[in-house]
């Protein structure tokens, strides 16, 4: 498939800053006003039960000490809670955040057993993982839009479940889906409004341009209403901590692969690139680790609402 075809009518570029931590409220608000003054769209916090902080609390806190500035789950595990009690959860932050909120949800990642472990949960297989937040996200997806939800199971059940008050967000706030298999793709292409794709540090464009096939067949004439999102893995010479030290990759190594998910060169040629993958593959919500935020500064400036 030609994957030219991947958006009809080009959306704007926004960016998107990944933050876990911070050593005091203090700080993570200064972080967060920074985010903001960069021009970065949106604060993206991860989920897990160590190294970060909890993030509805966290990005609750953040939305207050700005006033622009998006915040969202990026993304958060089904497992871990339940889908009426998030509902619930997300429409608060929400409100606290005038209307500033994206939920971003996943299957899990693949190495979270620990974290299922730690809570008691049992960690499916990836189709059972996928199964269940297929359940989620329509009482999800039904809470948020104001609707009362009856869901029977076998994984979630809720009986005449409503929440109050009303997300500022009308219909409801936007849900972001992550996943790199085809099946979760396929779920994100009916149920998203953002997906997230997930890429390997080292993967070419054609495996992304793969991916993208996969979420325009699963979903048809809604593919044009889908934002395209992905990560940077390397900006200029810098790789986040833990794509050095836990995949031995440096931003070399990343160059040399021909990989989807670093932009390297001058500030030109960093928004070139960015410009032909969004031709190419339809991407333009772009995230990076808050460790390379200020290395992509420069090109946010320059290509964020073009």
């Amino acid at each position: 498939m030609d994957s030219s075809r991947a958006m009809t009518t080009a959306r704007p570029f926004r960016f998107g800053v990944v933050a876990a931590q911070a050593p005091s409220g203090a700080e993570w608000a200064a972080k967060a006003r920074r985010i903001e003054s960069m021009g970065y769209s949106t604060l993206l916090m991860p989920d897990g039960l160590r190294h970060s902080l909890a993030p509805l609390p966290a990005l609750a806190a953040a939305a207050v000490v700005t006033g622009s500035l998006r915040v969202g789950t990026y993304v958060l595990a089904n497992d871990f809670r339940n889908p009426v009690l998030l509902a619930k959860e997300a429409a608060t932050v929400d409100v606290v955040s005038d209307g500033r909120f994206e939920l971003g949800l996943g299957a899990g990642r693949p190495g979270a057993v620990d974290d299922n472990r730690m809570l008691g949960l049992p960690f499916g297989s990836g189709g059972e993982r996928v199964a269940a937040l297929a359940e989620s996200l329509p009482l999800i997806k039904a809470l948020l839009a104001g609707e009362t939800s009856t869901a029977t199971g076998p994984r979630y059940a809720a009986e005449a479940a409503e929440i109050s008050p009303r997300p500022v967000q009308q219909p409801r706030p936007p849900i972001l889906v992550a996943g790199s298999g085809r099946r979760i793709l396929s779920l994100a292409a009916r149920e998203a409004d953002i997906v997230a794709l997930g890429v390997a540090p080292t993967e070419a464009e054609a495996g992304v341009a793969e991916r993208i096939a996969w979420l325009r067949e699963a979903a048809g004439p809604r593919f044009g209403e889908l934002e395209l999102n992905m990560t940077l893995m390397a900006v200029g010479d810098q790789v986040p901590v833990w794509v050095s030290r836990q995949l031995g990759l440096t931003a070399e190594v990343l160059a040399g692969s021909g990989a989807a998910s670093v932009l390297l060169g001058s500030l030109d040629e960093m928004c070139e690139t960015l410009l032909r993958r969004r031709e190419a593959l339809g991407v333009s919500y772009v995230a990076v680790s808050d460790e390379m935020m200020e290395t992509l500064a420069p090109v946010v400036e320059r290509l964020a609402g073009r």
